[in-house]
C-alpha cells in the first residue's frame, strides 16, 4: 500500500505522544526551472557503452609429436652401374672316335652323325689315310650336344661346357688311353683344349687329356684348301708318335 506515515484521527489511550514533525503538512512541490545559462548550456549526450564480452578462449596445448627419423642422405654414385654382359651358352655338337692308338674330338659341322657318303667325314678318312692311321675310326659313344638342356636354372655358360667337355673326354682315356688326342674343330679346341684359333697346327699340353693336337674344323678345310698343307706339316712331325710298332 505505500503507507509512509500513519496517523489516528483520535489519541489512543496509553499511547506515547506524536511527534510535531510528523503532524506538518509538507509543502507542495514546485517543478524546477533551469536558468537561461543552464538552458543554453549543451547537454552533453552520454552514449551507451558497448557492452565488452570477454571471451576466453580455451588455449590449445600442442602436444608436440615425435619427428620421424630422417636416414641420412646417401650420396648416390651418379656414375651408371655397368651390368655382367649377359653370355649365352654356346652351341656345339662334338663327336669322340677312335682310330688306333689315337682319339679324335669332332666338331659334327651339321651337329648330326657322320654319314658314310658326307664330305666332312670323307675329308677325315683322308685326313687319317695320310697320318698312316685307320681311316674307318670307331665311334666312342654319342655326340656331346651343348647346351644339354633348352630349359632350365642350370649353368649352362661355357665354363660348365669346358668341365663337362674335359670329364666326358677324360673318362673315356681312363678306359683306354691314346697316345695323341686330335682337337678338330674351334669348339673342341676351346672346350677340351682350352685354347682358341691361334693354336692350330700346334699340340698342346691339357692338365686332364694329356697331348692334344689342335686342328681346325672339317668344314672351315673344305672352304679354304689352302689349309690342308698347314696341316700336312704339322702332321709330319707328330706322325712319329701313333706310328711305332709294337716289338
Amino acid at each position: 500500500m505505500q503507507v509512509v506515515n500513519w496517523l489516528p484521527r483520535t489519541e489512543l489511550p496509553f499511547a506515547a505522544p506524536s511527534r510535531p514533525e510528523l503532524l506538518q503538512a509538507p509543502e507542495p512541490y514546485e517543478a524546477f526551472e533551469a536558468s537561461g545559462e543552464e538552458a543554453a548550456a549543451p547537454v552533453a549526450v552520454v552514449k551507451p557503452v558497448p557492452e565488452v564480452r570477454l571471451v576466453v578462449e580455451r588455449a590449445k596445448i600442442e602436444v608436440p609429436r615425435p619427428s620421424p627419423v630422417t636416414k641420412p642422405a646417401v650420396a648416390e654414385d651418379t656414375a651408371p652401374v655397368a651390368k655382367a654382359p649377359v653370355v649365352p651358352p654356346p652351341r656345339f655338337a662334338l663327336q669322340l672316335l677312335r682310330a688306333g692308338r689315337c682319339l679324335l674330338l669332332v666338331e659334327l659341322p651339321t651337329g648330326e652323325r657322320f654319314q658314310t657318303r658326307d664330305p666332312a667325314y670323307m675329308l677325315l678318312k683322308d685326313m687319317l689315310r695320310a697320318a698312316g692311321l685307320p681311316d674307318s675310326p670307331q665311334i666312342v659313344g654319342d655326340p656331346v650336344r651343348w647346351p644339354l638342356l633348352v630349359r632350365g636354372t642350370m649353368d649352362q655358360g661355357p665354363e660348365a661346357a669346358r668341365d663337362f667337355v674335359q670329364g666326358f673326354v677324360s673318362a673315356r682315356l681312363e678306359d683306354e688311353p691314346c697316345v695323341c688326342l686330335w682337337l678338330i674343330g674351334l669348339p673342341a679346341v676351346r672346350f677340351a683344349g682350352e685354347a682358341n684359333a691361334e693354336a692350330w697346327y700346334r699340340e698342346l699340353q691339357v692338365e686332364s687329356l694329356g697331348s692334344v693336337w689342335a686342328l681346325p674344323g672339317l668344314e672351315l678345310l673344305m672352304e679354304e684348301p689352302q689349309r690342308k698343307a698347314d696341316v700336312w706339316q704339322a702332321m709330319r712331325r707328330l706322325m712319329a708318335r701313333w706310328k711305332t710298332t709294337d716289338e
